[in-house]
């Protein structure tokens, strides 16, 4: 007897309710709505809802897994959107070609990337995914099958760009990648003492180095408040050393019955995480994966956040208020006894995207993502919500799973633009959310 399939899931915890799944062929061959709005899900790495459909219908997109044309001279390479970033990686790098953004994780599909329009370290430089597709084939309702691409089909490609998924079933994306010279980085480590610290650093190293972020100690206090410690990198020149080996990935076994991510847990990793980085700025050769992709190394590390799961909050800040905004920011994170495990700093470039709903604007970002404690954890995130709204900034809504109407709508004011180019028959759990709908 075949077990039965668990139901879709966010990386955040949140799992499908009530939704009906089918495969891609199936829908395409009959894409008029009958039993309710569907929704493309790739590989579930959203933290929130915005991947997921409730009381709908959920595309999995993971058959759409073949890679269509790579040509290795110009770097540029067709997919289908259920390619993992993962995948790419294995045939592209060897060739000396790399993607131009890459998030944290390479477990996303290239249509996820596409549906969220990821950015990554290199922001101030490469701006964001979208930027880098030169076309996509979308699938409407209506059973129209589109070519999307800056000059074709205008409209739709830039709402599909960042459109998590609205506007259609992306069905293969076009990329033009990097060249690279090997499959390494010349990183440095730089320690600081505070955030005045990192605004310097980070100014200065935007323009030497493609890769920039930050990571903080979010429990430090007193005259340690904002320590942490800043990475930057380039990719690697050619070198005749062999390239090391791959690291064995581990995996975390279980999913404890209570949140192993404390102040006291995290209070020994960030001091030992601290120790553990190089006293003098010296750089490094390192392998790729462990500077792109930190966490990736440990398969399921999410189950460490406990069965409610976690809630990560990301906001991006202009320039002009960000200095203040982020100490606030981590202030009251202090204030309200939250552990958050995974703090993350680093500027974003005016680097515009094609993308309507893209994230990204010129300033600062914080990332920050707490075990999910209800009422207290949704009190502190509402919190951050206000903090970032006064200064002018926006709530990431595929990192999202509980931001209210407001925040949304003053996060993108014009994403009734947007709504136009929804497709009528998907939806999404976020969507409905957000827009009362």
């Amino acid at each position: 007897m075949t077990a039965p399939r668990p139901a879709p899931g966010s990386w955040g915890g949140l799992r499908a309710r009530d939704s009906r799944l089918l495969q891609p062929d199936a829908w395409i061959a009959e894409p008029a709505p009958q039993d309710g709005a569907v929704l493309a899900y790739g590989n579930g790495r959203s933290y929130g809802d915005s991947c997921l459909n409730d009381g709908g219908r959920l595309i999995l997109t993971r058959s759409l897994d073949r890679i269509l044309a790579f040509d290795r001279e110009s770097g540029v390479v067709t997919c289908e959107a259920g390619v993992l970033l993962d995948d790419l990686l294995n045939v592209v790098v060897p060739a000396g070609w790399f993607p131009p953004v890459t998030p944290g994780t390479c477990f996303v599909t290239i249509g996820g990337a596409l549906a969220n329009d990821v950015h990554g370290k290199n922001h101030h430089r490469a701006g964001t995914f979208g930027r880098h597709v030169r076309a996509f084939e979308l699938v409407r309702s209506d059973g129209q099958r589109l070519t999307c691409a800056p000059d074709l089909n205008t409209d739709l490609f830039a709402a599909t760009i960042g459109g998590m998924g609205l506007t259609g079933l992306v069905t293969q994306v076009t990329l033009q990648l990097m060249p690279v010279a090997s499959a390494q980085m010349r990183q440095e480590a730089i320690r600081f003492g505070g955030l005045d610290d990192f605004f310097a650093i980070a100014a200065a190293s935007d323009a030497t180095h493609d890769y920039t972020v930050a990571w903080i100690d979010s429990l430090a206090s007193g005259r340690d408040f904002g320590r942490g410690v800043f990475f930057r990198a380039n990719h690697a020149p050619a070198s005749e050393d062999p390239e090391p080996r791959p690291t064995r990935r581990l995996t975390f076994p279980i999913q404890p019955p209570i949140p192993l991510i404390n102040g006291l847990t995290l209070r020994a990793f960030n001091w030992l995480y601290r120790a553990a980085q190089p006293r003098s700025p010296e750089p490094r050769r390192i392998p790729y994966r462990p500077f792109f992709y930190p966490l990736d190394r440990v398969a399921h590390w999410n189950r460490a956040y406990g069965p409610g799961g976690l809630r990560q909050f990301q906001c991006a800040i202009p320039m002009a208020h960000a200095r203040q905004a982020v100490e606030e920011m981590l202030r009251r994170t202090l204030a309200a006894g939250e552990a958050s495990f995974l703090t993350v700093l680093k500027l974003f470039g005016d680097v515009p995207s094609p993308g309507m709903m893209s994230f990204p604007i010129a300033g600062a970002t914080l990332t920050l993502d707490f075990p999910n404690r209800g009422a207290r954890t949704e009190r502190l995130l509402a919190e951050l919500d206000a903090v970032t709204l006064a200064a002018g900034g926006r709530v990431n809504p595929y990192k999202d799973a509980r931001m209210s109407p407001a925040t949304f709508a003053a996060s993108f004011p014009h994403w009734r633009d947007f709504s136009a180019h929804v497709d009528p028959g998907f939806s999404s759990s976020f969507w409905r959310r957000v827009t009362a709908g």
